[in-house]
């Protein structure tokens, strides 16, 4: 079995924990020289101290039935804000905030993320449009499928309180 595939049964294995039941795998990277990249979340958060778990529970495993004495670089983090949403978990948990979404045919979609399901998203997006010479200024719901999206990035917001 590859290491892929191993880590992921064993992550599967310990979210059915008691306290780890609401973590998730949101990605898990190969690279050369065996290093591995474990990209985690929580509907609640992920933690340092769940990380930090997770992580020694993981070591624990590769260092007994994968990579026994070699040497190997073990990454476990949450994805971080500059990463793409890439499962339905991670958009059903950021749904309220911006977001900006590029879809296959090179457009970009800015707005709030109001709806996830198994079929796509739904933004709430801010649109201006001319009714003679005035200018109305109105929010719109725009659905867009997961095949025709390319990436989502969270976006960070650093408005002041008035």
């Amino acid at each position: 079995m590859e290491i892929i595939a191993q880590a992921t049964k064993v992550l599967k294995e310990k979210f059915a924990e008691e306290g780890f039941e609401d973590c998730f795998i949101v990605d898990i990277e190969s690279l050369p020289g065996k290093k591995l990249n474990v990209f985690l979340d929580c509907d609640s958060g992920l933690s340092l101290k769940k990380c930090q778990v997770i992580s020694r529970h993981l070591e624990a495993y590769i260092d007994e039935f994968v990579w026994k004495d070699e040497k190997y670089t073990l990454e476990v983090s949450s994805p971080g804000i500059q990463r793409p949403l890439k499962i339905l978990r991670q958009y059903t948990n950021n749904i309220g905030r911006e977001v900006k979404v590029k879809v296959l045919d090179a457009a970009e979609e800015k707005g709030t993320l109001v709806a996830a399901d198994e079929e796509g998203i739904t933004l709430l997006q801010k649109v201006v449009r001319k009714e003679g010479k005035k200018k109305i200024r109105e929010k719109v719901e725009n659905k867009i499928p997961f095949a025709k999206i390319k990436n989502t990035i969270v976006q960070i917001s650093f408005n002041k309180k008035k």
